[in-house]
């Protein structure tokens, strides 16, 4: 389907002001959803950056309807407020949530299942930038193997995260969910486009977006957009929609040599050696079902 891009796109803000780190991916994926979606939009964040930054006494960052939920809550709060506007006979309306991963695929998971399993008419959105960076960097369950946390440092014994990333969109599609994709703040036109296309299907609708964060990740401020195209240039994140029980790829990989410089580019894997790298490159191999150059 054809949806907004940069030049179709609204000069409307929903979403300034706010007191995000420069070069904040998660306050960019909040911002452009909240433009496709519209001022109609009720938005609920939990406890987390988003939340932080955008709701700053007197100053609330958000031009929508907006309010914070529990940290684990922001699933079932979204259930209340859709089943409320619905209550009052209103019908031009997207109830959006906004959370980061550990309000998602930790704490929030089991609230999040919950909606998916009653079909909620709402739209889940996952800013992950791969660790709980509004607390101080400790990891997640998204948090990628090798990178070093505060919770997982870098030693001489431990290398950082020995976990690997969990499959979010698989764990979600297992639910039966009618849409579930996954994006990144690196291609616009495609996140843009997924946030579209999920405001116009009924039920419960969710969206995960690598939205990188130059503070935990140990990166150059201006490097946010294209550290999170690499991710997808190489391999490291998928671009992909579930849609009527069917998984579909939205982009290949198009830079599977390029691993070693997105990693080096970070410094929270500075540390890694190249028996580690190898291990991220066959990781990745697996998860695409095939060996790549």
């Amino acid at each position: 389907m054809s949806g907004p891009n940069a030049r179709t796109i609204t000069g409307d803000e929903y979403f300034y002001g706010h007191k995000a780190c420069a070069g904040c991916g998660g306050a960019l994926a909040v911002r452009i959803a909240l433009k496709v979606l519209g001022k109609n939009a009720v938005a609920v964040l939990p406890a987390g950056c988003m939340s932080a930054v955008g709701f700053n006494f007197p100053n609330l960052c958000f031009a929508n309807n907006a309010i914070i939920s529990t940290f684990a809550g922001t699933a079932s709060m979204m259930t209340g407020i859709e089943a409320g506007l619905k209550a009052r006979g209103l019908s031009d309306y997207t109830v959006v949530g906004f959370a980061g991963d550990g309000g998602t695929a930790d704490i929030g998971l089991q609230a999040l299942s919950g909606c998916i399993d009653r079909n909620d008419d709402v739209i889940y959105i996952c800013y992950d930038n791969e660790a709980y960076m509004n607390t101080g960097t400790q990891k997640s369950s998204l948090t990628p193997f090798g990178a070093s946390t505060t919770t997982t440092p870098a030693g001489s014994v431990v290398r950082g995260n020995i976990r690997e990333k969990k499959n979010l969109l698989e764990i979600v599609a297992a639910h039966g969910i009618p849409y579930a994709a996954t994006a990144s703040i690196g291609y616009l036109d495609d996140y843009m486009m997924k946030v579209k296309k999920a405001s116009l299907i009924k039920g419960t609708k969710f969206i995960h977006v690598l939205a990188p964060c130059p503070t935990g990740w140990g990166a150059q401020t201006d490097m946010t957009v294209e550290l999170a195209k690499k991710a997808v240039d190489t391999g490291l994140w998928r671009l992909a929609e579930y849609e009527n029980g069917e998984f579909r790829l939205n982009r290949d990989i198009t830079d599977p040599d390029g691993i070693r410089g997105y990693l080096r580019s970070q410094k929270r894997f500075a540390h890694l050696t190249d028996e580690d790298i190898s291990h991220i490159v066959e990781s990745r191999d697996a998860r695409w079902g095939r060996s790549l150059p």
